[in-house]
């Protein structure tokens, strides 16, 4: 069983704080200064709420509107309220607006443009080893505030009830169909019998007006371990998704959901992370609307520091969903010898840069008894297109001078930039002291006083249906908020968004841009033609999954992609750390066996590929063997349409690299014998950071990353003959090998 340590420090008081300081000679840690230095603001005094009232990890209690930053605050003696920060005193005024007077609830906020939601749960905080289950007759309430003239005024009807049973931990997002989304993990049972966890959700319409029935997420074993959570994010073009921690399976997983779908249908599930510690239940996830390809950002925390002293593994990660490929990839936000905790992250588009916050001791101290001890708020940044974090904690953005106990740090679920600025906050439970950070991004901030001149671009605005446009907003004079309509009934209040035409037609775009001061509106026309027929010869992809251990181990897990039936063509590639060799599970046929990346037992990686015919009682997950332990990356498509009897069209090719230079590999041209076969290809890479770009032309299907690069891709080809070259990039120089055929059409 895993020791749980996520609520000990802050539960047991200055005391503790004080042996902890006594207790590092005896760990080898150096001691806590008298005075640190002091980052960040310390704030308003609170009592009487029963948790830290900037927690639980994946929440945000804060939001920007009309020029300011507000925040979900406990106000002693009155209850939860809504408040200010008033930049020219570096304080924060109550408004006098109070939601929720219970001290036994936490918020997840969310401003979407023109509404303010404020998530009050009543919080069961459990473990793996004292599990608690939620109790009843504690309801979930939704309050949901308009806003005019600087003041929030409750909504008639509201508040809504999400849920009568408390949790943990829930999140709220809202989705373009104005559906409002929440995520719970319910625990019940009792010692006698066992206790069981389960990933709950619930929809409301209109805007959070009129709830369903709390329905458990429908997909297979939504049942993670009693101290595991869940939250919810709307992101991409039209669609939800869900990802939560799963002690018991060392998997996060992650599971999507089409607008257009019913609430409690059509789910798709993949793992998001996968292998041995790999799973903890801190996460927090952000989407960029502004990002062309609707990507999902979400840091994580693996309980690697629980099974090994290797203090140069990940402690924190960084994992970006592509919805173009259905894949992710990942990088270390911070490693278990940094003693770090906690992670939230913040996207700031005017510097591109994904902000990642979490907790650390103090900078006087530079080890710890075990992760997650309370101290300080640390802050790291990397690039949003390729996400490489520097080494150590960060720099530290708030820290007190005696008392060493600030946690729990949030954010916004906005994106940032120069005219918000950035501000996150956290808490001192011992002291029991809100704490804030504010600073300015750079750049010169808009004009005041002026409506906003409403103006964007649209791309495409021509081109067969389905089209999928983004719409970049390019107003001026600083709005607060952007409301959408885009001709076929779609609508957003995102201020970059995309949005698909399934229907051939001419339709009027139009963006109205609001401020405090006043609004305008500007349109575009897009014309969309009918679908041309396929082009692949009836290959179809069914759908992808991809998984990947950054420590070493003697099994590769792949799980068999969501939707796929009996006939379907399994493609699946595999790379490996060093030079095992692979026992492949029953009916599969290498295509690649262990092309070497300059392989040894101290260097380099090996590629493996295969494909398999899929039967009608195949199993849900495949397990190769490696003959030596190691780390590895792989995934899975799965092809419809393909020939059972020879899936392949043409030979396989194949191209390494192994210089440490290379910054692209070039794969040799391939002769197709069938009209409509399916080009198919992949990269193993010697390492774990880079992004591999698939070849001009083709579709990236997934991409893992963590243990070793693998990466897979496709392209139709019409007409049999020849196919000319084809290259993988990647984002930095490394060694590299490829692969690629041809699959051949059943008819």
């Amino acid at each position: 069983m895993k020791l749980r340590r996520r609520h000990f420090f802050s539960r047991t008081g200055q005391a503790l704080a004080v042996a902890m300081v006594l207790a590092a000679s005896i760990l080898g840690l150096p001691g806590t200064a008298l005075a640190d230095p002091v980052y960040g603001t310390q704030s308003i005094a609170y009592s009487g709420v029963s948790n830290p009232p900037t927690s639980d990890k994946p929440q945000s209690k804060l939001w920007w509107n009309d020029g300011s930053w507000w925040a979900d605050m406990w106000k002693s003696g009155t209850g939860w309220s809504i408040y200010r920060l008033d930049r020219a005193s570096n304080s924060w005024v109550d408004t006098g607006v109070v939601n929720d007077t219970r001290g036994s609830t936490l918020a997840d906020t969310m401003w979407d443009g023109s509404h303010l939601y404020i998530a009050s749960h009543v919080v069961t905080i459990t473990g793996d080893g004292t599990p608690k289950p939620s109790l009843s007759n504690s309801p979930a309430k939704l309050y949901r505030y308009s806003y005019a003239g600087g003041k929030y005024t409750l909504d008639s009807g509201f508040p809504t009830t999400i849920t009568n049973n408390s949790s943990e931990s829930m999140t709220i997002d809202k989705d373009t169909t104005g559906r409002v989304w929440a995520t719970w993990t319910q625990v019940a049972g009792n010692s006698t019998s066992g206790y069981t966890n389960t990933v709950y959700m619930n929809a409301a319409t209109n805007s959070g007006t009129s709830w369903g029935t709390p329905f458990v997420l429908p997909v297979s074993n939504p049942n993670p371990a009693p101290d595991d959570i869940s939250a919810v994010v709307a992101f991409g073009n039209g669609q939800v998704g869900v990802m939560w921690s799963d002690h018991k399976s060392d998997t996060v997983w992650w599971a999507t959901h089409k607008d257009s779908d019913a609430a409690n249908s059509s789910w798709k599930l993949q793992p998001a992370l996968r292998g041995n510690g790999q799973s903890d239940d801190h996460m927090n996830l952000k989407t960029l609307q502004a990002d062309t390809t609707g990507r999902v950002f979400a840091a994580v925390k693996t309980s690697l520091n629980d099974i090994s002293s290797d203090k140069t593994l990940p402690q924190l990660i960084l994992l970006v969903f592509k919805p173009g490929t259905g894949a992710f990839t990942q990088s270390t936000i911070a490693k278990t010898g940094d003693c770090v905790s906690r992670p939230q992250i913040i996207l700031d588009t005017q510097n591109n840069l994904v902000r990642a916050f979490h907790t650390a001791p103090p900078t006087s101290v530079s080890g710890c008894a075990y992760s997650g001890v309370a101290g300080s708020i640390y802050e790291k940044t990397a690039s949003m297109d390729n996400p490489v974090f520097g080494s150590g904690r960060g720099t530290p953005i708030m820290q007190a001078a005696s008392s060493s106990n600030i946690n729990d740090v949030t954010t916004s679920k906005q994106s940032v930039n120069n005219t918000t600025g950035l501000v996150v906050m956290a808490s001192d439970n011992v002291a029991k002291r809100y704490w804030f950070s504010d600073r300015s991004l750079g750049g010169t901030p808009p004009p005041a006083g002026q409506a906003p001149v409403a103006s964007f671009t649209a791309n495409p605005t021509s081109g067969a249906a389905p089209l999928n446009v983004t719409f970049t907003d390019t107003s001026t004079n600083a709005p607060t908020s952007w409301a959408w309509t885009f001709g076929d009934g779609g609508t957003s209040t995102a201020q970059n968004p995309s949005h698909s035409y399934t229907t051939a037609g001419t339709y009027t775009a139009k963006l109205t841009a609001t401020n405090a001061t006043g609004s305008s509106s500007a349109t575009a026309t897009i014309t969309v033609g009918s679908a041309p027929p396929p082009a692949t010869g009836g290959i179809t992809v069914v759908n992808s999954s991809t998984s990947n251990s950054g420590t070493a181990v003697t099994t590769a897990s792949l799980t068999v992609p969501a939707g796929t039936a009996a006939g379907d063509v399994l493609v699946a590639s595999i790379t490996t750390d060093l030079n095992p060799n692979l026992t492949a599970p029953a009916g599969w046929t290498a295509m690649v066996n262990a092309k070497s990346i300059n392989s040894t037992s101290t260097s380099g990686a090996r590629a493996f590929a295969y494909y398999k015919v899929v039967g009608a009682s195949d199993p849900g997950t495949y397990s190769w063997a490696l003959s030596s332990a190691a780390k590895w990356g792989g995934g899975i498509t799965a092809y419809r349409g393909v020939n059972n009897t020879t899936p392949l069209d043409s030979p396989v090719v194949t191209a390494a690299d192994t210089s440490y230079s290379a910054t692209s590999i070039t794969v040799g041209s391939i002769t197709t014998a069938s009209n409509g076969a399916m080009l198919i290809g992949g990269v193993a890479c010697d390492c774990s950071a880079p992004v591999v770009t698939a070849p001009s032309g083709w579709t990236e299907r997934w991409e893992a990353a963590a243990g070793q690069i693998a990466e897979q891709a496709d392209k139709p080809q019409a007409t049999a003959g020849a196919s000319g070259t084809a290259t993988w990039t990647l984002s930095a120089a490394r060694a590299v090998a490829a692969w690629r055929t041809a699959l051949k059409p059943a008819a």
